[in-house]
């Protein structure tokens, strides 16, 4: 009880003071409603609009001074829809920003400064995933929920072959491919231990790199100065960067030890609820459409495997935060509107509604009574992300970096300095 009085205290503090140096500088008019919150303010997202009303509903019928309006856009048109309506001048006064999307965007989005929200008090708030809408000069959303990536296995796969728990280090998961991966008489794998090496039939092959190169230490974006570089080829961490490539692609070499998978398989979710593949590395939000595939399957989830002897865990996330817009007409209403979703009872409802654990740390040492969400709450707590310039540019650059390796057309060393020499490109536009 003295933690969350002590964050509540904190949180009013912070509103306060954000509300008077955003009027001081005139990003809040005085002039036009002065600094109280009223009127009705326009939130675009692309979540069904069914997963938001509930909790929306309850957040309005709490706050009467103003009304937040909710609008459900396409994701495959939402950021086209966005850059459109803010351009045009018709765009919402706050919306739902993907982690991947936080730097495509932030200069449209009105940024707090650490002078009225103290980064320490941010780090108090909220989990570290959250620490993607940060850059210098302040913060870019606040965050809402965080989809950790996870370790779902098959039962009966490990029972089978006598494997009591999913591996909880990568040396663990090396030395249970073979026992796990079953070949044919021509030496045709039919049931695969893992989908690695790959790119274009992984299924979130990006992020598991991404997880595994943070995992050794690089944060793959920084900024420095207010620009923003690409680290990928730089020696940060206790590992080359290129050993963790080489180890990914390793699975896809017919002459490795590990060889698991290769471009004759479908992609790894559906292998995985066909029942051949014993680990597939999946976000928490897929836990009900893995359930739907297969109803009869026999499955569980862990964290992801660690390096073995690091002194921290981190697994990747997906994380959705609530940004105002810097062109929004209400900003004092909007500003407001989104601190009170982040802080109140409306943010944990939306973790709820989208199968996903909540941002804030208060929130995730309340832990549900469920078989899964204890662990995904877990994994959400030594969750990170990125800032990634732009998701289907740097898909395309990762998957030529694998392919390279692949194919011998580059080693590993040169495939990450060829991938982060064109990701520095990205970050320049």
């Amino acid at each position: 009880m003295k933690g969350n009085f002590q964050i509540i205290i904190l949180i009013v503090f912070i509103v306060a003071a954000v509300l008077g140096v955003l009027v001081f500088s005139g990003a809040i008019p005085i002039g036009r409603g002065g600094a109280g919150s009223s009127g009705t303010v326009v939130l675009w997202g692309t979540m069904p609009s069914a997963a938001v009303s509930p909790a929306l509903k309850d957040f309005n019928d709490a706050n009467p001074t103003f009304i937040v309006k909710y609008e459900q856009k396409s994701a495959e048109t939402f950021d086209q829809d966005l850059l459109e309506a803010l351009a045009e001048g018709t765009g919402p006064d706050m919306f739902f920003l993907p982690d991947n999307l936080a730097f495509h965007y932030a200069n449209k989005i009105l940024t707090i400064p650490y002078a009225s929200y103290p980064l320490s008090a941010f780090k108090d708030i909220f989990a570290g995933a959250g620490e993607v809408f940060l850059t210098e000069k302040g913060v870019l959303a606040f965050p809402m929920s965080i989809d950790p990536l996870m370790l779902y296995y098959s039962r009966s796969m490990l029972d089978a072959n006598g494997i009591v728990y999913p591996p909880a280090t990568w040396t663990d998961l090396v030395n249970m491919v073979p026992s796990l991966t079953k070949k044919d008489d021509s030496n045709k794998i039919i049931k695969s231990a893992v989908a690695f090496g790959h790119f274009g039939n992984v299924v979130h092959a990006k992020d598991i790199l991404a997880a595994l190169f943070m995992q050794a230490g690089n944060p793959i974006i920084a900024e420095k100065e207010g620009s923003f570089q690409s680290l990928l080829d730089s020696p940060i961490g206790n590992y080359n960067l290129s050993s963790i490539l080489k180890f990914y692609t390793d699975f896809a070499d017919p002459n490795n030890f590990v060889y698991s998978w290769n471009k004759s398989f479908t992609n790894s979710d559906g292998v995985f609820s066909a029942e051949n593949l014993a680990f597939y590395f999946g976000y928490a939000s897929e836990l009900q459409s893995l359930v739907n595939r297969n109803p009869n399957q026999n499955f569980f989830v862990a964290g992801v495997p660690q390096i073995k002897g690091s002194s921290f865990k981190l697994t990747a996330a997906r994380v959705i935060g609530l940004a105002v817009s810097s062109s929004s007409e209400n900003p004092n209403t909007a500003f407001a509107a989104a601190n009170l979703m982040a802080t109140s009872d409306f943010s944990s409802k939306f973790a709820a509604a989208l199968g996903v654990a909540p941002a804030r740390r208060d929130l995730l040492a309340k832990k549900p009574e469920d078989a899964y969400f204890p662990i995904f709450y877990s994994s959400a707590l030594y969750a990170k992300s990125w800032l990634d310039p732009s998701p289907k540019d740097t898909d395309d650059i990762w998957s030529g970096m694998v392919g390279a390796v692949l194919s011998n057309n580059l080693s590993p060393a040169e495939a990450i300095k060829d991938a982060s020499s064109k990701m520095s490109l990205l970050l320049l536009k």
